[in-house]
């Protein structure tokens, strides 16, 4: 009850205030006064309005060219260039509208100051200036629009059969990738039912190409080869962010994505045009997954591909790495999935995950 009676008072005063304002205007015009004092601060306020486009103009050009290093990161990737350079023309056609309608605006604001000798002219329309001003700028958006739509296309449209397909999976708050194996360059279905603990990707062990399949921590990626990322999540919203490739792709639970790149400098070509030794890419998530999500990165190392190739033959398969899961491949199919996994046929036997009469040394 005493805040409503707070809130009438604050009100009632308030109108006060207006009516004696009101009252005192009234009362002047009666008095053949004007209703309002321009003082000579008015001239000074138009000044200043000068003085602060050419100091906020010169700043923000001076700051952009010297700091533009410091928020500019070097693109390794093919279609990233294609993006940075719709992103520079946009923005020039941006600053040059910014830079004109502010030299404008702050210009009328001191030539058209207040004075006692001079009156406003009444300007209804001018058709030439209102036909001018929809259809240049319809001009601009079309071409930049188009532009733009046509690099999209270029981008998502399908990848390539040569290129090097590589499975991101998210959880809370992890990365993990998945490669094809060197033996049948394939990636074996997967089934979220069969996720568990350690079977993290859900592998489907009944299909032959998950046997050669490997898990990596790292991301590692060949340079100057098309890349199709296969990306999918398994709790809550993610995000593929590899800033210097310009990739950036959610990862959504129960509805698998992609994205595909082509990298164009190598780890050790990009630590050289640095000048840092000590320069590694890295992926990052750019959802607010978590309370973890601050720790949710991956690093990604970009080799030539032949270093790629030799990496890929030194890894070990997720089978062999967990051979107790040979019990899940169907017992006619054991025999190939050990040896596209290398898992050594006696080491099988002896640990009773096969018997010794149901496969065959050849």
């Amino acid at each position: 009850m005493m805040s409503l009676i707070i809130g009438i008072g604050a009100v009632l005063v308030l109108t006060i205030f207006y009516l004696i304002f009101k009252v005192g205007k009234l009362v002047s015009i009666a008095k053949g006064k004007q209703a309002y004092d321009v003082s000579k601060s008015n001239g000074i306020h138009a000044t200043l309005f000068i003085v602060f486009l050419i100091t906020g103009l010169g700043l923000f050009f001076w700051y952009s060219w010297t700091y533009f290093d410091k928020y500019t990161l070097p693109v390794a990737s093919e279609h990233g260039a294609v993006t940075d350079t719709l992103f520079w023309i946009s923005m020039v056609v941006v600053v040059a509208a910014f830079v004109i309608i502010s030299i404008i605006m702050f210009v009328f604001l001191y030539q058209y100051q207040y004075r006692e000798d001079r009156k406003a002219k009444f300007y209804p329309d001018n058709h030439y200036l209102e036909l001018a001003w929809t259809v240049v700028p319809a001009i601009v958006l079309a071409v930049l629009i188009f532009t733009g739509l046509s690099a999209w296309q270029d981008i998502t449209s399908p990848a390539s059969k040569d290129a090097e397909v590589v499975e991101l999976v998210a959880q809370q708050f992890a990365w993990t990738a998945r490669y094809p194996g060197v033996k049948d360059e394939a990636l074996g279905n997967y089934n979220f039912q069969l996720i568990d603990p350690i079977n993290e990707f859900g592998l489907d062990l009944t299909d032959k190409n998950s046997f050669d399949d490997f898990k990596s921590l790292e991301l590692h990626i060949p340079a100057g080869k098309e890349i199709l990322l296969k990306i999918r999540a398994k709790d809550v919203l993610h995000s593929v962010f590899l800033p210097h490739f310009r990739v950036k792709m959610d990862a959504v639970p129960g509805m698998p994505t992609q994205f595909k790149f082509t990298a164009t400098h190598t780890t050790k070509q990009m630590r050289e045009k640095l000048g840092n030794p000590n320069f590694n890419y890295e992926m990052a998530c750019t959802e607010i997954c978590g309370r973890g999500h601050f720790s949710m990165k991956m690093p990604v190392v970009v080799h030539s591909p032949e270093e790629f190739e030799e990496w890929k033959k030194a890894q070990e398969a997720w089978l062999k790495q967990n051979p107790s899961y040979l019990d899940k491949v169907p017992a006619g199919l054991r025999e190939a999935a050990m040896i596209s996994a290398g898992i050594p046929l006696e080491n099988a036997i002896a640990s009773g995950v096969v018997g010794s009469q149901s496969v065959s040394v050849k």
